[in-house]
Order: structure tokens, then C-alpha cells, then sequence
């Protein structure tokens, strides 16, 4: 959601693990670089999920959020809706059935789109129909997920929220604790092998998350993922904070990017010994 200018590079070494530390018995990984692929680096990137070959995206920005279906191998953008609308800060997407649901930013209103046509676009906030209403703790929306079963999604509080993907009315909720200590500012979700992984907002790392109690059940350190060369620190096309995670369980692939990175990577995780 909100941009952050980041004031010096980070460190290098997006080729190969990383290193960092263990804290307090909860497991930590670095990461192995499997594959680049390219990501447009216009491209605020907000929602991410990967379905038969396919990246789905939701970008944000006043006048910019879009929804996309993106080619994994070569980022082409092969289906588009802009919403022009200045009031609208796009968020979080998913996929129920047929239809794609995005999040907005402090509007308090989610879009429905048909998923296989994108349609109605662009959305109006006016076409109630095609809308739904939601109020939560922060009066903001930041991410989507599903465990198939609900919808599961956040607010940049240290919550999570689980809505009937229905009714789209909320039917439950717990706080994210690591060691018993609230994890604030909870970003993109992504539904991996029965846990929540989420992008904490202006950190390089990923919480894995048991839905059930909430507890923090391993740390994702990409410190140093998109390196410095990649990086542009000024101007409209900043390169901004680690942000998207798409999961293609067919292959077992794991899929991430930032906003406005000019890569996406696929990873694979290792545990710090």
C-alpha cells in the first residue's frame, strides 16, 4: 500500500542464500535463487497470485491500480483493467469461483470483477451490484488470500481476518504474534502448504503464520534479493519495499517481488542450520 522511499541500497548477494540468525526457537531461512523472471517495473505491485501459467496482479496508486494477467516466463501483460478513478488505491486480489475480488485501499469497498473478462471495467465505485462494503479495524483493506475454504485478509494492523467468500461477511479473526509479541503492519498474503505467508510492510522478510493460533512459525529473510544495480533510488519509477507472493502448488514454486522491481524471482527456501 503506502510507498516508502528507501534511503540506501541494500546488500548484494541475490544469487545465491543468504545469511541471518535464529531468534528464540522460531526456524529462520535464507533463500536460493531457482529462477529471474522479468516484472514491469511500473508496476506497484499490491496483490499477487499464480493460477495455470499465469501471474494475477493488483497494482495500487491514486489514478494508476490496475488489475493484470501477466505471462510468467516473459511479463507480458496479456489482460488489463485500469480503474482512472483518483479516489481509488487498489489492493489486494483473489480468486473465488468466477470471480476476482480486489480490495481497496481507505475506501472501504472491494470490487467484483468476472475473473475470465476482467468485466465491468474500469469498476465503478457507484455499481452496487458489482461492489461490497467492508469495515475494519485501520478503516483500510491491504491484502487477500484463500485457504479455499475463506477468504483471509488484512488491514497493516497485526490481524488477521477471515470473511465468508459468499456472504463476503467476516466471520472471525486472530491477532499475528511472534513469542508473544504482536507483528504490526502485515502486507501481501499468499496461502502456502496450510500457512499464511505475509510480506511485513518496509521489512525485507516474510512471516509464515499458523492460521489457526496466529503464531509466527518461521521467518523468510530476502535481505539482499534485488540488488543494488537493480535498483533506482529517485524519481517516479523508485524502486520500493519487497511486496508479492504467488504460490503455484502444482509445481511447488514460490513465486516474489516488490513494488516496482524489474524482477520477479522464484525461490526456494533454506533453513538456517
Amino acid at each position: 500500500m503506502r510507498f516508502l522511499l528507501l534511503a540506501a541500497a541494500l546488500a548484494a548477494g541475490a544469487c545465491g542464500p543468504t545469511t541471518t540468525t535464529q531468534a528464540g526457537g522460531v526456524p529462520e531461512y535464507t533463500y536460493e535463487v531457482v529462477h529471474v523472471y522479468p516484472h514491469d517495473r511500473s508496476a506497484f505491485t499490491e496483490g499477487l497470485f499464480y493460477l495455470d501459467g499465469y501471474l494475477y496482479e493488483g497494482t495500487g496508486m491514486n489514478g494508476e491500480s490496475s488489475i493484470r494477467k501477466v505471462e510468467l516466463e516473459t511479463g507480458k501483460v496479456v489482460q488489463r483493467c485500469d480503474n482512472p478513478d483518483p479516489s481509488v488505491f487498489g489492493e489486494g486480489i483473489i480468486k473465488w469461483k468466477d470471480r476476482l475480488y480486489e480490495l481497496t485501499y481507505k475506501n472501504q469497498l472491494a470490487f467484483i470483477y468476472d475473473f475470465n473478462t476482467f468485466k465491468p471495467c474500469p469498476p465503478s465505485m457507484g455499481d452496487a451490484s458489482r461492489t461490497f462494503p467492508y469495515h475494519t479495524d485501520t478503516g483500510e483493506g491491504w491484502a487477500f488470500t484463500t485457504d479455499g475454504k475463506r477468504l483471509i485478509m488484512d488491514t497493516g494492523s497485526a490481524n488477521l481476518y477471515f470473511w465468508d467468500p459468499e456472504t463476503l461477511k467476516p466471520i472471525g479473526s486472530v491477532p499475528v504474534t511472534d513469542r508473544g509479541q504482536l507483528v504490526p503492519e502485515i502486507n501481501e498474503l499468499e496461502w502456502v502448504k496450510g500457512e499464511v505467508y505475509a510480506n511485513v510492510w518496509q521489512t525485507e522478510k516474510i512471516a509464515r503464520i499458523d492460521p489457526a493460533t496466529g503464531h509466527v512459525v518461521g521467518w523468510i529473510d530476502l535481505t539482499g534479493l534485488l540488488s543494488p544495480s537493480d535498483r533506482i533510488e529517485d524519481g517516479p519509477q523508485q524502486t520500493d519495499v519487497l511486496n508479492g507472493i504467488a504460490y503455484d502448488a502444482q509445481h511447488d514454486r514460490l513465486f516474489v517481488t516488490g513494488k516496482r522491481w524489474p524482477k520477479l524471482f522464484e525461490i526456494k527456501l533454506v533453513k538456517k542450520q
